[in-house]
């Protein structure tokens, strides 16, 4: 079975091609293999009845989620470059999402619409989106509160703030990570906005901790930030680990996420 390490700006993944091969790991392989190989998600390539490859993802806790973006672009970029397609299909347990090679070598991938219901985030309550009833710290006067809510395929939190480094989060993180309003738990994202089209980024992934990008986080943050008015629909995210280019085109709804892809090496197993 061949096995891949790669990242996405720095989002780093352990890639199993379990088209031959049935690779069906436990929770503790899964947290052997992300501490062995350094990765933040664990994934499987699998064959798909009708698209180019189906994608399924573990954290690096062991837990199996449904999307993962900067994932995404490094197993889209693996089957262009093996198929030599223009564009390629990728099946998760969340969508079906669309890859495309992008100028300079980068990767871009279709994210789908966005989800706002409260009920596909989901929350435990019905509740406004665009700043939930969360607050960490002193009840008369949080540090961090009212984060807006969206679903790139999974859950995320995003608070605005002034200043990204002022914030503990793997400290923070956490507390909002399984708070009550989230029954499936959250990603937590802090975002600066440093003017109309750039945003700083950094995000405590559920069940992954804070790594160095997540592009699911990227597309959310963009997303709240541009319907709250606090950006235009089209930004550069900039995270630890690299930028993202983010774009919530008016004409399909659709999230696009363009960034680089890096092959660290190739083994077989």
């Amino acid at each position: 079975m061949k096995v891949w390490k790669m990242n996405g700006a720095g989002n780093a993944f352990a890639v199993f091609d379990a088209r031959s091969t049935p690779f069906a790991p436990t929770v503790e392989q899964v947290r052997q293999i992300a501490a062995d190989l350094q990765a933040d998600q664990v994934i499987a390539l699998e064959r798909d009845a009708t698209k180019d490859v189906f994608m399924r993802i573990w954290n690096a806790d062991g837990s199996e989620v449904a999307a993962c973006g900067n994932g995404a672009r490094a197993v889209a970029h693996l089957i262009l470059e093996e198929t030599g397609k223009p564009m390629v299909t990728i099946q998760t347990e969340a969508d079906m999402l669309k890859g495309f090679k992008a100028l300079g070598g980068l990767v871009t991938v279709d994210m789908g619409s966005p989800l706002m219901g409260w009920e596909d985030i989901p929350l435990a309550e019905k509740m406004d989106v665009r700043g939930v009833d969360v607050k960490i710290g002193p009840m008369d006067k949080p540090y961090l509160s009212r984060p807006a809510v969206v679903s790139m395929g999974n859950p995320h939190a995003v608070f605005f703030v002034k200043n990204v480094d002022d914030f503990d989060i793997p400290a923070l993180g956490p507390l909002v990570e399984w708070h009550p309003l989230f029954p499936e738990g959250t990603n937590v994202g802090f975002a600066q906005v440093i003017d109309r089209e750039h945003i700083r980024l950094r995000v405590w992934e559920r069940g992954a901790g804070l790594t160095k990008a997540c592009g699911t986080g990227a597309c959310a943050a963009l997303v709240c930030a541009a319907r709250a008015g606090l950006t235009e629909r089209t930004a550069k995210l900039i995270l630890d680990g690299g930028e993202l280019l983010i774009d919530w085109r008016d004409s399909d709804d659709h999230v696009y996420m363009t960034g680089p892809v890096e092959m660290e090496f190739e083994t077989v197993i």
